[in-house]
């Protein structure tokens, strides 16, 4: 069988990236990461390296991995992520209007998502290393109502922002619209779409007010283990093909990410470090 994409009868292959690890909470570490065998370590670090196994010669690889950080540089924007002496990583505040929102002057980055995209959990995996982090997560989409910053020392804050779709506060649009535009200290906006579906209607419109506003963004595909390899490499290259043919301030290389098993989280975190100015050597 094959798709378009010259992927092969994979689709029912368990590939090493979907493996669940016996101690899934050992690889919030990059240390942990590195006792790993290589090949296993490649899978949890760089995800993307194993899909790209299943594509056909003929199709453009170029982006797959345009930001290709070492392992060493990945090591070093880890240091960010977890709390030590005065670097404290906690909830911050949240805001019901954009008018509440703090004014804070380190850099920031903002995550945006549709309702149940698993945007809570993907920030919860980020901060995995930050024993107590208060970071709410609930099976009902549209939880989040409010603007909830994260402040990471000095380096930077996070922001989660309301999801949008069912359930969305009234003034989401308002509200996000607002941030995104307005924010100056707003370094990177991340759009989470859920990978084992792909680009929804919803989330066009996100992409239209990130493009409108100015703002750099980039696409985080989320729940990778809820994809077989096949769905969700079809999901990445149709992802990567509509960022270059029908957007401008997208960063052209797709994250993708499991908050359960920590794939692709050391990559993300490293990228969060760069975009911020927290890693400015970096490729």
């Amino acid at each position: 069988m094959k798709t378009i994409f010259g992927i092969t009868s994979l689709l029912h292959t368990r590939f090493p990236v979907w493996r669940l690890h016996r101690n899934a909470a050992s690889l919030a570490s990059i240390q942990e990461v590195m006792k790993l065998q290589e090949k296993r370590r490649g899978s949890i670090v760089f995800p993307v390296k194993d899909m790209e196994k299943l594509l056909s010669s003929d199709v453009d690889k170029t982006n797959f991995r345009l930001f290709d950080p070492t392992l060493e540089e990945i090591a070093e924007a880890e240091r960010l992520f977890r709390p030590a002496g005065k670097h404290v990583i906690d909830y911050f505040t949240s805001a019901v209007r954009l008018d509440h929102a703090p004014e804070l002057q380190q850099p920031e980055v903002c995550f945006i998502g549709r309702s149940n995209v698993g945007k809570s959990s993907l920030i919860k995996a980020l901060f995995a290393l930050v024993p107590g982090i208060e970071v709410r997560i609930s099976k009902t989409p549209g939880h989040t109502k409010k603007m909830n910053f994260f402040k990471v020392g000095k380096a930077f804050t996070l922001v989660d922002m309301p999801g949008y779709g069912y359930k969305a506060p009234e003034d989401f649009m308002e509200m996000v619209e607002g941030y995104v535009q307005e924010r100056r200290n707003l370094k990177r906006t991340f759009l989470l779409v859920d990978g084992s579906i792909g680009i929804q209607k919803a989330d066009l419109i996100a992409v239209e007010m990130c493009e409108e506003s100015g703002i750099p963004y980039v696409i985080v595909m989320t729940k990778m283990d809820r994809s077989r390899p096949a769905v969700l490499l079809t999901q990445f290259v149709q992802i990567q093909d509509f960022i270059k043919s029908q957007t401008l301030g997208c960063f052209p290389q797709p994250f993708v990410v499991s908050s359960l098993h920590f794939s692709g989280i050391h990559l993300l975190r490293c990228f969060i470090a760069q975009v911020t100015g927290n890693l400015p050597g970096i490729r």
